[in-house]
């Protein structure tokens, strides 16, 4: 099927050249992108009329907890004025309710509200299993990825450490680390496709340190390297002093030593991180997921973003779960970010620019996802690609510098269209293979009955339930 983009006010490839193609067209034929340049004749299946609108590259997340949807929005979890371990404390029994119908409804709820804001490959660090989701909760994640027709990379997680050993996890959520390298063996054979276009593929994902065994860490590693997988975990956001305790380590050098670093992991937040560790991760070639929302809200120090450009280390976006962030729209991340290096520039000896945020939400997430085919506009790479309309009242005196515009304008409501390999899956405000008001009637139904009415959290609130 061949679909025409024509007469784009302006095309941001985000390639290697950084080119902006002005007044042009975009040529997609099936999954892959065919052409780009002035006045292409062809005749498609299909022409969109681009007349005033900007084209860029589909954002990557790659952070986020999907399951965390359904937990949002409460003021009785107090995160801003909490450590991340007090979070932790509080907020689990909450999670140890969950169940298959939450992981599935909140997980269409989060790639929905990605999709609408541009997002066309999503990661999410699936770590919450509990004696109702069983081990099938990445199973239920799949399933919902295929109906909205999002690009999907799922983090199978785990957390192995008892509480009585020092854990923030309830006895419920607790896992073996042979339950957790069976399944990621499991879910590998069903789901993990390395092939170019890919649209699902498996992480190996232990939650954090100070939440597993070493042995977990360990056998992580060695089920990777022998499947291909790639890496995930969360580091460097408070917990440097508790592995200092347990290991006389700080968690980065905890994980050099056991192998849990290289160019095939990427790691979340990475806040706690000092200079040194910086050049670690250059060295290595290990990438951080930069959550911005939840640094904010919890208060927490923002990363030096022109230090890690300067030292050549790869930095991508995240939005993070919604139990710290509250949306999964990584346009809004896109605007957070680019504003506290702003506020941090004049001590930091600058800041980085808009147009270099745009590029850690494209070309740098498909670094951390290690794809070679998203990431920017060009022949032959995927069809994946979100419009803006360029020629609304909110953006006038603007249009000049598309590059720039998306973070520093802060375009942070629904895109114009989304395209995910080929297919357009949001268009005209609306989701084109689901029914959004289905959806979020029966998804508010499944919170109430799983969580609202089991959750001490939720008892303030119940005039709104």
């Amino acid at each position: 099927m061949l679909v025409l983009f024509k007469n784009a006010n302006a095309i941001v490839s985000c390639d290697q050249k950084d080119r902006v193609y002005y007044k042009s067209d975009l040529l997609v034929e099936n999954k892959k992108i065919k052409q780009i340049g002035k006045n292409i004749d062809v005749k498609a299946d299909r022409t969109i009329d681009c007349t005033g609108k900007n084209i860029y590259p589909g954002l990557i997340n790659t952070h986020h907890h999907f399951f965390q949807t359904f937990v949002r929005n409460l003021e009785t979890v107090d995160y801003p004025n909490m450590s991340v371990p007090q979070w932790l404390d509080t907020i689990y029994p909450i999670f140890s309710l969950i169940d298959n119908e939450v992981i599935y409804y909140s997980s269409l709820t989060a790639m929905s509200d990605l999709i609408k804001h541009g997002c066309t490959t999503a990661f999410d660090h699936q770590y919450c299993y509990t004696d109702k989701t069983q081990n099938k909760a990445v199973d239920y994640q799949m399933k919902a990825a295929s109906e909205l027709g999002i690009r999907y990379h799922a983090g199978r997680g785990c957390n192995t450490l008892p509480k009585s050993k020092g854990s923030t996890m309830p006895d419920v959520m607790v896992e073996s680390t042979e339950t957790f390298i069976q399944d990621i063996e499991r879910l590998t054979n069903k789901f993990h496709d390395p092939n170019e276009f890919s649209m699902s593929q498996i992480v190996v994902a232990p939650c954090q340190p100070i939440n597993s065994y070493k042995e977990t860490f360990e056998e992580s590693v060695k089920i990777a390297r022998k499947l291909n997988l790639r890496l995930h975990t969360h580091l460097g956001e408070g917990e440097n002093s508790i592995m200092m305790d347990r290991y006389s380590m700080r968690t980065l050098d905890w994980c050099e030593d056991i192998g849990f670093i290289g160019e095939d992991v990427w790691l979340a937040h990475c806040w706690e991180l000092n200079s040194d560790e910086y050049k670690k991760l250059a060295h290595y070639k290990t990438s951080i997921s930069h959550c911005p929302s939840p640094a904010i809200l919890g208060g927490f120090p923002i990363l030096e973003m022109k230090k890690l450009k300067d030292f050549g280390t790869h930095v991508s976006l995240g939005c993070d779960g919604s139990a710290t962030n509250d949306s999964s729209n990584l346009l809004d991340a896109m605007r957070i970010a680019f504003l506290m290096q702003c506020y941090f520039g004049k001590e930091r000896g600058g800041s980085i620019s808009s147009y270099d945020v745009l590029k850690m939400a494209t070309v740098e997430g498909a670094y951390s996802l290690g794809r070679k085919d998203i990431g920017y506009l060009s022949e032959n790479m995927a069809a994946d690609l979100f419009m803006i309309d360029a020629s609304t009242l909110e953006l006038t005196g603007s249009i000049h510098d598309p590059k720039n515009l998306i973070a520093r304008c802060g375009v942070t409501g629904n895109v114009d269209l989304t395209m995910i390999n080929g297919e357009v899956v949001f268009e005209n405000g609306k989701l084109t293979k689901i029914d959004e008001s289905k959806l979020n009637s029966e998804g508010e139904k499944v919170c109430t009955k799983i969580l609202r009415n089991n959750s001490s959290a939720f008892s303030p609130y119940k005039n709104g339930f």
